[in-house]
C-alpha cells in the first residue's frame, strides 16, 4: 500500500480535534515520522497544499503551517517549479549522556568513522587542569570525521587520558569512543556540556562537503567516570542541516 493510499485511508496521519495539541502540530509531527521510518521515502514530492489538505481533512493554513514546520526542521525543502520535496532528515540527538555513534545507529542511520589523526602527548598545564591529571602525563588527542550513511556529519576532536584507555585508529573505527570506554571500565556518567554555532572555515567545508561560511552547530563537553575522573573533553562540530539537539522541556 503507497503512503498516499494510506494517507487518504486515515492510517497515516490522524488528528484528534478534541486535543489541546494544535492540528498543525499533530500532523506536522506525524508526517515527520513516516519521513523518519521511510514509510514517505527521500524524494518523494509532496502535492500541492490544497490537495494535501484535502486529503487529509484539515484546512489550507493549518497544511501550510505543519509544512512550514517540516521545511524548519530539515525533513521537507521547498524548490520553485518543484514544490515540496523530502529530503534527507536531520538527525536528531536528545541532550541526554550519549554518544554520536550510538544515537546514529538507534535511528537506524549507519555510522561510520574515519580517524584522520591520534597522537599521545604528555599534557601540557592547560590540558592537565581540564583533565585533572598531573602536568606531563600521557594524553590521548584523537580527531575523527563521523559519517552517517555514507555523508559526512561532524568532526570530532577528544583528548583522553592516556591511563583511562588505550585508543588506536582500528578500533576508533570500527566503534565508538563510548563503547571504547565501557569496555575499559571508564563509562561515563555525568558531564558538562555546551552547544553553540558558528560559521564553516574553508578546511571544515572541505571536509564536511559544505560551502564555506555555512552555519555549523558546536558542542564541547567534559564527561567523567562514577569515580569523578575526567575520562573524555571533546570538542564536536556538526553540519546544521542534517544535525539538531532535541530538548524535553517541563513545566514545574
Amino acid at each position: 500500500m503507497s503512503w498516499e493510499t494510506e494517507l487518504s485511508a486515515g492510517r497515516g496521519v490522524i488528528v484528534d480535534r478534541s486535543s489541546p495539541i494544535p492540528i498543525y502540530f499533530q500532523v506536522a509531527t506525524q508526517l515527520q515520522k513516516l519521513i523518519e521510518s521511510d514509510t514517505i521515502p527521500v524524494g518523494t514530492r509532496f502535492e500541492n497544499e490544497v490537495d494535501l489538505a484535502e486529503r487529509l481533512g484539515v484546512s489550507r493554513p493549518t497544511m501550510r503551517r505543519a509544512m512550514q514546520y517540516l521545511v524548519e526542521r530539515g525533513m521537507v525543502v521547498r524548490k520553485r517549479g518543484v514544490g515540496t520535496q523530502v529530503v534527507h532528515p536531520k538527525v536528531r540527538r536528545t541532550i541526554e549522556l550519549s554518544s554520536l555513534y550510538d544515537d546514529l545507529a538507534k535511528s537506524g542511520r549507519e555510522p561510520s568513522t574515519v580517524v584522520r589523526s591520534l597522537t599521545i602527548t604528555p599534557a601540557s598545564l592547560g590540558i592537565a587542569a581540564e583533565l585533572g591529571i598531573a602536568e606531563g602525563d600521557d594524553v590521548c588527542h584523537i580527531e575523527r570525521v563521523r559519517y552517517a550513511d555514507g555523508e559526512p556529519l561532524a568532526i570530532m576532536t577528544n583528548s583522553i587520558p592516556r591511563a583511562v584507555v588505550k585508543l588506536d585508529r582500528e578500533s576508533l573505527e570500527k566503534h565508538g569512543l563510548y563503547n571504547l570506554l565501557r569496555a575499559a571500565g571508564s563509562e561515563p556518567r555525568i558531564a558538562t556540556q555546551v552547544i553553540g554555532a558558528r560559521i564553516a572555515t574553508a578546511a571544515d567545508a572541505r571536509i564536511l562537503q559544505e560551502r564555506r561560511g555555512a552555519a555549523l552547530l558546536t558542542m564541547t563537553r567534559t564527561a567523567f567516570d562514577a569515580m569523578g575522573r575526567v575520562v573524555d573533553l571533546g570538542s564536536h562540530v556538526y553540519r546544521a542541516d542534517r544535525y539538531t539537539f532535541e530538548l524535553t522541556l517541563s513545566g514545574s
